[in-house]
């Protein structure tokens, strides 16, 4: 069984990237992978594919760009309230739910 790691950022999620090729850039999280503690990002860390063409699945083929995984590490969380990048808090809230909370302006996310 493999050990499936906390992670503080969630599909949807708004983030920017502090470290790699894609410095500065800022994009909406597509998809998470806990157990590679990695993310794909939109428009982010870009690659080309070379694809065979495929008529039964409507595949055109040819070199094709797509997003490939970046590590959470190289990903910053951005603050909905204050916007700006910042590190995540938990916190639990009255009714005993977690809450992931910014570490700047204490503002929760969604």
């Amino acid at each position: 069984m493999h050990k499936t790691n906390k992670v503080k950022i969630k599909k949807n999620d708004e983030v920017v990237v502090i470290a790699g090729k894609d410095r500065g850039a800022k994009g909406k999280v597509l998809y998470v992978y806990p157990r590679k503690a990695t993310a794909v990002v939109e428009r982010i860390n870009m690659i080309k594919r070379h694809t065979r063409p495929n008529p039964n699945q409507q595949i055109q083929g040819g070199i094709l760009e797509r997003e490939a995984p970046i590590h959470l590490s190289n990903l910053m969380l951005v603050c909905p309230e204050c916007g700006e990048p910042t590190r995540v808090g938990l916190k639990r809230l009255d009714d005993g739910s977690p809450a992931r909370v910014c570490r700047r302006c204490g503002g929760t996310f969604n």
